[in-house]
């Protein structure tokens, strides 16, 4: 009878233990994008090339939650070939810093919608060389048993990072870029290594 309690309270602690993660999911519909206002309107740049995982034990998202997200600012596309590299070489410096990326945790989870949760998190920010503590909210929704999506926006000061403010014919966009990212994971075994 104890080695057949003993079994069970193994077996409970191992499912107990066991961790879900996340990793981007490639080749699907990914958004990043940021915003800056002018006075002629707004100006973006786009890409889909995001990378990364999310990671939490148990069935609570704070629970020794991991997360860590980097987006190829190589790739960033404003829509005009010489604004793109006049972007990537005078102010983003991508033969140095060719990553921005966020790595943290989950601190909060409240329910949205069905199958959906509003989730924030902290931890650092890394653009331009420059590493600056933030916290972001955003939205975890769940699609059956494998497949989830991240939608986040917030806004961050390209001063902070110690990005020059880009002009675009000669009219400086605003110090206040809005980041939106829009991006798709998929669940992993668990024996798969993290980030």
């Amino acid at each position: 009878m104890k080695n057949i309690f003993f079994l069970c309270f193994l077996i409970s602690v191992e499912l107990f233990s066991q961790g879900t993660e996340l990793h981007v999911k490639q080749g699907s519909k990914n958004h990043v994008e940021f915003i800056s206002d002018a006075p002629f309107g707004k100006f973006s740049g786009v890409t889909d090339n995001i990378d990364g995982y999310l990671y939490w034990e148990g069935n609570n998202y704070t629970t020794n939650s991991s997360l860590y997200f980097e987006v190829d600012l190589k790739t960033l596309d404003t829509g005009i070939g010489l604004r793109n590299r006049h972007m990537r070489e005078n102010y983003l410096h991508t033969d140095k810093f060719p990553d921005a990326s966020f790595k943290g945790k989950i601190t909060n989870v409240t329910p949205a919608a069905q199958g959906s949760f509003n989730v924030d998190a902290e931890g650092e920010m890394f653009i331009h060389g420059v590493t600056k503590n933030i916290k972001i909210s955003g939205l975890l929704t769940k699609f059956g048993n494998s497949d989830y999506s991240i939608k986040t926006n917030f806004n961050i000061k390209l001063s902070s990072y110690k990005i020059d403010i880009p002009s675009i014919m000669m009219v400086k966009l605003s110090e206040v870029i809005e980041l939106q990212l829009n991006f798709n994971l998929l669940a992993v075994n668990k024996t798969e290594g993290k980030k």
